[in-house]
């Protein structure tokens, strides 16, 4: 199935040997009741499924809100964002970027790994001033206001 870590047997290479990488860039709002023992379920599921599918990234929770990195083949990556918009555990989903290009992997060694959310509101008001869209403004600013608003037991929905 694998010929390495992650690397699906015929995937296509460059000459530089670069493998051609899909990625999803993307921060949500965890549904009311979610909390540090779900994401941690969340996280030992997709180490148990992505391995298989030739997907890593990283994940990023706290004060109830969701900053993930995936990458990995096309095929299962649209899979897994398509799930990821289903998923009734999290809501006010933004894409935060998503392509496809010839690169090494940023994450080669982790089928999903959760970090701590030190510097998410950072990444996100970032991501913020970049937006032209303006669903995903409106989306990103009740997100930082909801980091600013305290620990993920006292929210509920807004």
């Amino acid at each position: 199935m694998f010929d390495e870590y992650g690397i699906p047997r015929g995937a296509e290479w460059d000459e530089a040997g670069l493998l051609t990488l899909h990625h999803f860039v993307y921060c949500s709002r965890a549904s009311d009741g979610v909390d540090e023992a779900e994401v941690g379920r969340i996280v030992e599921s997709a180490q148990r499924h992505n391995l298989a599918r030739g997907i890593t990234g990283v994940m990023v929770f706290g004060s109830g809100v969701f900053f993930q990195w995936i990458e990995g083949p096309a095929v299962p990556i649209e899979k897994l964002i398509a799930s990821l918009y289903r998923d009734p555990r999290h809501y006010d989903i933004v894409s935060l970027d998503q392509s496809e290009e010839k690169r090494e992997r940023l994450y080669p060694n982790w089928d999903m790994e959760r970090v701590e959310a030190d510097d998410i509101r950072i990444v996100l008001q970032d991501a913020l001033e970049s937006s032209s869209n303006k669903k995903n403004k409106e989306t990103l600013m009740r997100i930082l206001k909801q980091i600013d608003s305290g620990p993920l037991h006292s929210l509920g929905r807004s």
